[in-house]
């Protein structure tokens, strides 16, 4: 069975899989290159069961599929996705379910932050058309897209609502609190899995994880060695992938406009998770 870590994309899904990577590691020589939490959609997952992934109604399709594929073997397992918890072609088809997994770390961001953070990773000329970005229903990927299969994130705010509604074992952690209470917030993460997916993790190494995964740590590795979970596009303009981290703060860097705009689109959103 599968325990989802969910996020909209930059919202710090990659942080909390690279800490959950360390605790897995099976030396403590700690890697941002070196993987033991998957990531979903991948091709792999689909062969035997669709030869046309890049469409998006046969990769919504067989997305159930896949997983369930996944699961043949009764081990409890770890993926990462940007996927939001959709619906598709009027609800015949869903990214996933109580039958294929067992709970979700549900991971969210300020979109006073998250802004900025697609500003520069996805290129955008401007905050206006970051924002854009936020507000529409996307499907990343497919066709001739770098990252080769669709993943349906829609908006910021469906995205959250989705996963809001998934009941079964939801974990809620904000971005923001990692950054403030890294302990506190890492801490749920190793007792919810505990709980959840029986697993086992000694105190010490949680706190040599959280330290490993420190933003300057993750930056100077990602200068030294690259990140392969960087896009084509940004390694090719020699851009990072851990950019500004704690750095990034919309009280710095939002004009007045942008910032209003933000608040007044997921003012709903934004006064549940306490960002208003």
């Amino acid at each position: 069975m599968i325990i989802w870590i969910a996020s909209y994309p930059k919202s710090g899904n990659t942080w909390v899989r690279l800490f959950l990577d360390y605790l897995f590691s099976p030396t403590n020589k700690f890697s941002i290159n070196k993987n033991y939490i998957g990531q979903f959609p991948l091709r792999e997952h689909f062969v035997g069961l669709t030869k046309n992934v890049d469409n998006q109604n046969e990769y919504a399709r067989n997305c159930k599929k896949a997983q369930l594929k996944l699961n043949s073997d009764s081990k409890i397992k770890i993926f990462k996705t940007h996927n939001a918890l959709w619906n598709w072609n009027n609800g015949q088809y869903s990214f996933t379910d109580e039958k294929c997994c067992l709970g979700v770390i549900h991971i969210v961001r300020d979109p006073r932050n998250i802004v900025t953070s697609i500003l520069n990773y996805f290129h955008k000329d401007n905050y206006d058309q970051a924002l854009e970005f936020m507000k529409e229903n996307k499907v990343l990927g497919g066709g001739k897209d770098e990252s080769g299969l669709p993943t349906i994130i829609g908006s910021w705010s469906n995205h959250y609502k989705s996963w809001k509604k998934f009941k079964k074992n939801n974990l809620l952690i904000r971005y923001e609190d990692l950054l403030e209470k890294p302990e506190n917030e890492f801490f749920k993460i190793t007792n919810f899995l505990k709980l959840v997916g029986k697993f086992k993790f000694k105190d010490d190494k949680i706190f040599e994880a959280i330290q490993n995964c420190k933003f300057n740590n993750l930056s100077k590795q990602e200068d030294l060695y690259g990140f392969d979970g960087n896009s084509y596009n940004n390694k090719k303009l020699n851009h990072k992938f851990f950019n500004l981290g704690p750095k990034n703060k919309w009280e710095n860097l939002l004009n007045p406009k942008i910032k209003s705009e933000i608040e007044l689109l997921f003012k709903e959103e934004m006064q549940e998770l306490n960002y208003l």
